[in-house]
């Protein structure tokens, strides 16, 4: 149903008969691929547009105006298009005849539902996201990279990939050890019912003291003369699958349920370091030596002017190689990463995709590397770095510290907001840019809240449908062909390219072109609205012309199916009344 890829096709196939009128051979059968159809920026220079002449000059060895004239002889001949014309410096745009967009509508209504390209199909995805250490609940600052996955992940199944979303849990590092030692300090506080100094470095949640009461509640004073090390071993993995209860619930109030919560301390203990050992030893890609000092402070943080087990990472792509081992002996936190990425690459057999957050862009290129190396450059992976987002109430920005514990969590965002606000303003920006998430127009009831203004366009259609009485919403092509005014076709025209959106939005990893569209086709619909207020052709309910009315409703349930399967993408219920 994508109007765009039939168009290709027939183009595509157009050319094929003109390289063989003209006895040329197609010496590179991927040059097809670069030819593409879209919507003019311009709309006087009508519906569709194609590049075909310009990527095709070098073929047939001629200026692209001259191909493109050749091309507009065959394309002239196709009952559908009503105008060609040639732009320079080659481009060839089409104006479609009205029915096409008409029957386009009526088999829409036909079928009930949209239908997408398969290019996914019979390919596996592992995308991670959120992974957020277990030291907590979520906080709002986690919410971005959490839509921007579980979105990602529902446009891309609907492109016919089997995607599997997977939280990676960091439960082997040095935080881990921060984390107990605060929950020990909160179960002796239970204990003694003295409160203690926090210190500087440690976990301050209240979260913690609620573990700790737990904790004296399975154990009473069990543990109180317990060193550390003992401590650690019996609450560890308590503590654990407390927060990630905790993170669990606050993802789900969200809207996204993960397939795979995947262990650091398991994957390591499975022992894949050593395989990753072992893949670069085979390959030779390891060696020891002493790397120059980084500039960058994170990278400081494994250096040592000393020795080290060295992967030569640079042989990827990367800036340089990379330390793996310590002087003494333990892994560097690369090193872990690299086998926790041996391990999805041996359990997806696909590519990977990783949703990140702002402070990993210069840890990029290793990590792609790494995947490189490990897979003998058979996997991709796709990092998607989300940029930070500035809360804002009335303009103004909301000040947040990891050092005071001063945060806006996930689950008070959720509760004041609704998940549904939230999952659609986090789009409202591609997610490499920065995002201000303002409170005041996340509740306004206007144009300047996007999710209000969508709704609102949702809820206005079944006010129509309801006020004009009329209970068949079957329809017959020649009441879809009453849609004739520049202004509907403008709106079927927009519809259109709603599967285009989708299968762009897959193929380029874009959940936000989702937003994008449903705020334009929103605005189509308003302004459309308040043209019938004027113009009476334009009025959606004719009180004594039931065939046109049922024309319109046409169009309005054209409207309601496309905006509900753009609010389905990113799991939020249209509102039918407001």
């Amino acid at each position: 149903m994508n109007i765009f890829n039939t168009y290709l096709q027939y183009i595509n196939e157009t050319i094929l008969i003109l390289l063989e009128d003209n006895n040329i051979v197609l010496e590179n059968d991927n040059l097809l691929e670069k030819i593409v159809v879209e919507v003019p920026k311009d709309k006087k220079f009508g519906d569709l547009s194609t590049n075909a002449a310009l990527v095709l000059s070098s073929t047939f060895k001629t200026k692209p105006l001259d191909v493109a004239k050749k091309l507009k002889l065959k394309f002239e001949n196709h009952h559908d298009f009503c105008d060609v014309c040639i732009a320079n410096p080659g481009f060839i745009n089409f104006t479609l005849q009205e029915d096409v967009w008409q029957k386009l509508l009526f088999n829409l209504l036909e079928t009930g539902e949209w239908k997408y390209e398969q290019f996914g199909k019979n390919n596996n995805l592992n995308l991670e996201f959120v992974s957020a250490n277990p030291t907590g609940p979520l906080h709002a600052g986690h919410a971005r990279g959490a839509v921007v996955g579980d979105c990602l992940a529902r446009i891309l199944k609907l492109v016919g990939f089997n995607v599997t979303r997977e939280y990676y849990i960091n439960d082997a590092g040095n935080q881990i050890d921060v984390l107990i030692k605060s929950v020990q300090l909160r179960y002796l506080e239970q204990l003694s019912g003295i409160n203690a100094n926090i210190p500087e470095n440690f976990y301050p949640g209240a979260y913690l003291i609620r573990i700790a009461k737990k904790i004296k509640n399975q154990y009473d004073d069990t543990l109180e003369k317990l060193d550390y090390e003992n401590f650690f071993l019996k609450v560890n993995q308590l503590v654990i699958n407390e927060i990630l209860n905790l993170i669990k619930k606050d993802l789900l109030n969200l809207g996204v349920e993960m397939d795979i919560f995947s262990s650091e301390k398991s994957i390591i203990e499975k022992g894949f370091l050593d395989k990753v050992l072992n893949i670069l030893k085979d390959n030779k890609l390891i060696y020891e030596g002493i790397l120059e000092k980084p500039k960058g402070k994170a990278d400081l943080d494994e250096w040592e002017p000393r020795p080290q087990l060295l992967f030569k990472s640079s042989l990827f792509g990367d800036d340089s190689d990379r330390a793996l081992k310590k002087s003494d002996g333990s892994w560097t936190y690369f090193a872990n990463d690299m086998a926790y990425h041996l391990y999805k690459i041996e359990k997806t057999k696909g590519n990977l995709i990783n949703v990140l957050g702002a402070d990993h862009l210069g840890y990029l290129k290793r990590i792609e590397s790494a995947v490189k190396a490990l897979s003998s450059n058979k996997i991709k992976l796709v990092n998607k770095v989300c940029a930070i987002v500035h809360l804002m109430n009335d303009d103004k920005k909301i000040k947040m510290s990891k050092r005071s514990g001063n945060f806006i969590m996930l689950s008070d965002l959720v509760n004041d907001l609704g998940k549904d606000v939230i999952r659609f303003i986090m789009l409202t920006r591609k997610n490499e840019q920065v995002l201000e998430f303002d409170f005041k127009k996340a509740l306004a009831q206007n144009k300047d809240n996007p999710v209000f203004y969508v709704h609102y366009a949702y809820a206005r259609c079944k006010s129509i449908v309801k006020n004009s009485n009329i209970f068949d919403q079957k329809f017959s092509f020649e009441e879809i062909k009453m849609l004739k005014d520049n202004n509907e076709l403008s709106v079927i025209k927009l519809i259109s390219q709603w599967p285009r959106v989708v299968e762009l939005s897959a193929k380029h990893m874009e959940p936000h072109r989702i937003c994008y569209y449903l705020i334009e086709l929103a605005s189509e619909f308003h302004s459309l609205w308040n043209k019938g207020k004027v113009d009476e052709n334009l009025k959606f309910i004719h009180i004594d012309d039931t065939f046109i009315t049922k024309s319109k409703l046409a169009l309005i349930n054209s409207i309601m199916l496309t905006i509900k399967s753009g609010l389905n993408i990113l799991s939020i219920n249209p509102m039918e009344e407001m």
